[in-house]
């Protein structure tokens, strides 16, 4: 009976007082808990990589990409004159043989016009070397590229999981705030009644 009446008067007073101050230590521990996940993400933002310079590695790769095409069309046409050379220096080859007993001034201009050829095929293949080293140092500067694209990529998918993760527990914690705040109100309510 007397319990009712005291409950009915506005209940256990060391009791709610207690609750009270329960509840403003848990309020008290989440601003902590607020204030240093707010610390954490700005952390995390001096350390996220800008989208301006992911972009820019992507433009400078597609740049490569297309010196590297340019190079190997060039690459493809010094072969063909190469192919046209060493043929041209094969037909002559065969036509001094075929003259060489009957004709032998016109044997000694063919020699010449052979050595220039050869010379000709020479200067080609060393071209063709230099483009084919040329190539092969784009293709690893391709590469390198790559690769760093993909770090950057693993690394801005973490950073969104992170900062996902990190919004949705200021959510839940906004959501116990609220709450609390709600039970406070009601408790106040009923203190004053």
């Amino acid at each position: 009976m007397a319990a009712e009446q005291r409950e009915a008067e506005g209940g256990w007073p060391g009791t709610e007082v207690l609750a009270f101050g329960q509840l403003r230590d848990l309020v008290g521990t989440q601003e902590a808990l607020i204030d240093q996940l707010r610390l954490r993400i700005a952390i995390q933002e001096e350390n996220f990589i800008p989208k301006e310079d992911y972009e820019a590695v992507v433009r400078k790769l597609e740049k490569e990409k297309e010196e590297h095409s340019k190079t190997k069309i060039l690459l493809a046409k010094e072969s063909e004159k190469l192919q046209f050379a060493l043929g041209e220096i094969e037909v002559l080859s065969k036509q001094l043989e075929r003259e060489k007993q009957v004709f032998e001034k016109a044997l000694s201009n063919v020699k010449s016009k052979a050595l220039k050829e050869s010379t000709k095929k020479d200067r080609l293949l060393s071209k063709c070397n230099e483009i084919e080293n040329h190539i092969m140092k784009q293709e690893d500067i391709l590469n390198d590229k790559e690769n760093e694209i993909q770090e950057l990529q693993q690394f801005i998918t973490k950073q969104k999981q992170t900062l996902k993760t990190q919004v949705s527990e200021l959510k839940i914690q906004k959501q116990q705030e609220s709450y609390i705040a709600q039970v406070l109100e009601k408790k106040q309510k009923k203190g004053l009644k």
